[in-house]
């Protein structure tokens, strides 16, 4: 069992339809990715090309993990630029995805972990991600090492009479020049002393 990684894989036609596919599954399911159910392949089809652009023509990036016994998508993510030259030493991880037929065997554990690697290996400075509030997400980003950053209250509207926090997080991986391994430390200590 346990996933096997594919970075940047070649995008095509079946590969966006089996992502559309599981972005729906997830999305149907509860999953905080962009959508509120029920949603059908066809609202999520144009978000989902419209991600995958920033892969094919650069500069995103793309990782996928294939749960080993089957053989089917199980897991994706998205390393998105900024776009932005002084925002270069940082990727916002997008869409963190794991298939509900796949989900409590610690896959998504096990995506966070690649990524981290991958992202090390490049040299980035950090990891940033948002999510939304309300759904106990903070808990299972911080087992992998992220630190609630920021929040904006009641910035997303899930229903009227429903608006959730929008919550960034950050994983420092190493700080060039500095001896400091995670830029958010400080402004966690002036916020929570405890």
């Amino acid at each position: 069992m346990g996933l096997s990684f594919v970075l940047d894989p070649e995008v095509t036609p079946d590969l966006g339809a089996r992502i559309t596919t599981l972005w729906t599954d997830v999305s149907n399911a509860g999953g905080a990715v962009g959508f509120l159910p029920p949603v059908s392949t066809e609202r999520v089809r144009p978000v989902a090309e419209q991600q995958l652009r920033g892969v094919a023509d650069g500069p995103d990036r793309l990782l996928t993990g294939y749960d080993r016994e089957s053989g089917r998508l199980a897991a994706v993510l998205f390393f998105e630029s900024q776009r932005f030259e002084l925002m270069e030493h940082w990727r916002l991880l997008k869409r963190v995805m794991v298939h509900p037929d796949f989900q409590g065997r610690g896959y998504g554990a096990d995506l966070l972990a690649e990524a981290e690697r991958l992202a090390r290996a490049w040299g980035l400075a950090g990891l940033r991600l948002t999510l939304r509030g309300g759904l106990g997400l903070e808990t299972f980003y911080a087992r992998s090492g992220y630190k609630e950053v920021g929040r904006v209250p009641g910035a997303i509207r899930v229903a009227d009479g429903d608006d959730r926090d929008d919550v960034t997080m950050w994983l420092g991986l190493h700080w060039p020049g500095s001896t400091r391994t995670d830029p958010a430390r400080p402004v966690l200590a002036r916020l929570d002393p405890h």
